[in-house]
């Protein structure tokens, strides 16, 4: 791999979240990521999407549970189908990385397009790196400028590298466009 294909890695999760802080469990005693586990299946199984992404974290990460990328996959993508910006994001990384899953880098930017769309920063990031190098989707240095401007707007520091890197490389008219993109860029349903 060259050096600028190293410098668009898009392979990170993001999800070394701090379960005890979201959850309570745990300021001033050690976290219960097992009884944490349980009560995730509970409501994750009844369809709550929030507690479906915990779940996927949890044996992302392999808290309180064996690790099992497979599992965190199956958890992630129910919450992704209910429209869970992050879960489709780590759906997609595992896509990415062929982690619990086969790798496929078209399933992967399937799943980052609908979290970036959403205005996931990381998710932006990610597919941005997708499509400077082509992965799973034809190479468009404009809209992968587009993606990692929006990523850097949110202060995702290495979008705002790839983002100074973009912009050297391009001639005025085609920075112009780029540029014009990402200023008039909103949400989906927005």
């Amino acid at each position: 791999m060259d050096s600028t294909n190293q410098q668009f890695s898009h392979g990170q999760t993001g999800v070394q979240v701090n379960l005890g802080k979201r959850d309570g469990a745990g300021v001033g005693v050690p976290q219960d990521y097992e009884h944490i586990a349980r009560g995730y299946v509970q409501a994750a199984e009844q369809g709550l999407a929030t507690s479906q992404y915990n779940l996927g974290v949890l044996y992302e990460e392999g808290l309180g549970v064996s690790q099992d990328y497979g599992k965190a996959a199956q958890w992630y993508r129910l919450a992704a189908k209910q429209g869970l910006a992050q879960a489709q994001h780590n759906l997609g990384v595992l896509y990415d990385n062929g982690s619990g899953v086969a790798q496929d880098y078209g399933e992967a930017v399937r799943w980052y397009v609908l979290a970036a769309d959403q205005g996931l920063a990381q998710a932006q990031y990610n597919l941005g790196a997708m499509l400077y190098n082509g992965d799973g989707v034809p190479q468009d240095s404009i809209k992968a400028y587009l993606w990692v401007t929006l990523a850097a707007w949110q202060g995702i520091e290495d979008a705002a590298t790839k983002q100074n890197y973009l912009e050297e490389s391009f001639t005025p008219g085609k920075l112009a466009e780029a540029q014009r993109l990402a200023r008039e860029w909103k949400p989906k349903g927005e």
